[in-house]
């Protein structure tokens, strides 16, 4: 069977908030604080079961999250020791015969500060969360992507680097959101450290395309 990888992400420290935000509508194994832990959205989809199944034998991850859509099947899975969830990572990678060269790129499609919002605007932010309340006066960082799964480590990177409040993020569908509010100067240096997360992905996307390409290449003069 030929698998498509739409998203391989490793996340080395699930911040606080982020962690109880998994925790708050999950429906599996609860993450701890400052876990370690594993996106990954393949298709076809329902094979995503298979590769849950991988990994929970393979390694002592616990799973959190299982999302299955029409096209892509979503996993989440976690583990205070990193080693255990990166080598639930290679055990899925191995079967499939997939790489990180092959994950999608990611894509924003919207990226944008709202500084300083009025108590309307505030209230609907808040009428529609699922983490903490937006008040009046704070900035808001709105990012959305394709993979939405991506999110999870822009969300946990903007956590680390600035004193900010996650209001809301969906890592999974056709495309993802996450909404972050804060002061202006905590919210700046929230957005630059999210979007440079996804720029990182994407370059080491491209560095795991050239060595393959590389070795592909010299393979066809090994002989």
């Amino acid at each position: 069977m030929e698998f498509e990888l739409r998203t391989y992400t490793f996340i080395d420290s699930l911040q606080p908030q982020l962690a109880q935000f998994i925790a708050k509508d999950n429906r599996v194994y609860d993450p701890q604080e400052y876990d370690a832990a594993l996106f990954l959205e393949i298709a076809p989809a329902m094979e995503i079961h298979t590769m849950i199944d991988m990994a929970l034998k393979a390694t002592k991850v616990r799973l959190g999250s299982v999302v299955t859509e029409r096209h892509f099947g979503l996993l989440e899975v976690h583990h205070e020791d990193q080693g255990e969830v990166k080598e639930a990572g290679y055990s899925i990678l191995g079967a499939t015969n997939l790489n990180l060269g092959m994950r999608a790129q990611v894509k924003l499609l919207t990226n944008k500060i709202i500084r300083g919002v009025e108590q309307d605007h505030a209230i609907s932010f808040t009428g529609t969360a699922k983490g903490n309340m937006v008040l009046a006066g704070e900035s808001i960082f709105i990012l959305e992507t394709t993979p939405a799964a991506y999110l999870a480590i822009a969300c946990n990177e903007a956590l680390k680097a600035a004193e900010v409040k996650l209001i809301n993020i969906k890592p999974f569908g056709a495309s993802g959101r996450l909404i972050i509010s804060g002061m202006e100067s905590e919210i700046d240096s929230a957005a630059d450290a999210a979007v440079r997360s996804m720029e990182l992905i994407n370059a080491e996307t491209q560095r795991e395309q050239g060595s393959q390409d590389t070795t592909h290449d010299e393979s066809q003069y090994s002989g």
